[in-house]
């Protein structure tokens, strides 16, 4: 049984790359062990499973129906094989798809703390802004802000209300002026963000006498990386946009100061996200009560300096 399921565990991350390298990059083993797996698949069940190419592979007729039929029933085993062992440890490798704002949950401390609360289990963080489905994809759980969660699935608060914050360093604010409102932002070096390079620049998002508009600020610098966008800002490279957390320790420190504080509201914050299941594996539940109980770090909280 533990043999015919491993060939079925190697069929489905094959279905899914398309790739046997990439296949075996999920499993953790190598490309042969994964060829070798479909070929011995194929010949017990005395059909082809995929057409092979020199780069792809897909599945023919026959691994379209196995995999539609298996892919729930498989998942359902798993799980089960981990809830008879509740004895033991929570253990296995838990997929996690994570916005690259989250600065709550990718600081570190998060991290290392349920590490060391769970050393059985191999956390797998992909930092990623892609909102498709989390199932598709692959993963056990996401962690978003809650306004783009899908209705159908359970969430988990990690922080409260969050918000963006304008954010510059005092002397580029000296030099170039102080912004009183939005509309004066087209004025100024701004650094944006985009989600892909086909994809236009993010537009800088307000709200004025309770009304929610957005802006194409037209960035000079723009970017798919937060970092950058920070340390292009710190530089005295201009005015940038981003999650208040992400700014916090440098709105502290005085090194950035931020603006347009009043067009700026509240929305709800990050939360843990995954499948609504009856039986949801225990290493999924060891980080739910572990998001549950964090408690953030002395002086990480969000604070600023406004203008």
């Amino acid at each position: 049984m533990k043999d015919e399921l491993h060939l079925l565990h190697c069929f489905l991350a094959v279905a899914k790359a398309q790739n046997f390298r990439a296949a075996a990059d999920q499993l953790g083993v190598t490309r042969s062990a994964v060829s070798q797996a479909m070929r011995k698949l194929e010949d017990q069940l005395g059909i082809a499973l995929v057409h092979r190419t020199t780069r792809h592979v897909r599945l023919t007729e026959a691994g379209q129906t196995l995999h539609q039929q298996i892919s729930g029933p498989l998942a359902a085993v798993q799980v089960a094989l981990e809830e008879v062992s509740e004895e033991g440890p929570a253990r296995g490798l838990l997929r996690v798809a994570v916005t690259s704002i989250a600065e709550r949950f990718l600081s570190g401390p998060l991290i290392s703390a349920f590490a060391a609360a769970h050393p059985h289990i191999t956390l797998d963080v992909t930092v990623t802004d892609d909102e498709s489905d989390i199932i598709a994809g692959g993963f056990d759980a996401g962690l978003r802000l809650g306004e783009v969660i899908e209705q159908d699935m359970i969430a988990i608060p990690l922080t409260g209300p969050q918000r963006q914050v304008v954010v510059a360093t005092p002397a580029y604010l000296s030099a170039q002026g102080t912004p009183q409102h939005p509309n004066d932002l087209l004025g100024h070096r701004c650094i944006g963000w985009r989600a892909e390079l086909e994809l236009a620049p993010y537009r800088w998002e307000f709200q004025e006498n309770g009304r929610d508009f957005s802006l194409a600020v037209a960035p000079r610098v723009t970017t798919n990386d937060m970092l950058l966008m920070v340390r292009t800002a710190l530089a005295d490279g201009g005015i940038t946009i981003g999650m208040e957390e992400t700014f916090a320790p440098y709105l502290k420190r005085g090194e950035l100061v931020s603006v347009l504080d009043r067009y700026l509201p509240y929305f709800p914050g990050f939360y843990l996200y995954y499948p609504n299941r009856r039986n949801q594996p225990r290493k999924l539940r060891a980080l739910v009560e572990h998001v549950k109980g964090w408690v953030p770090v002395p002086g990480s909280l969000p604070g600023s300096t406004a203008i």
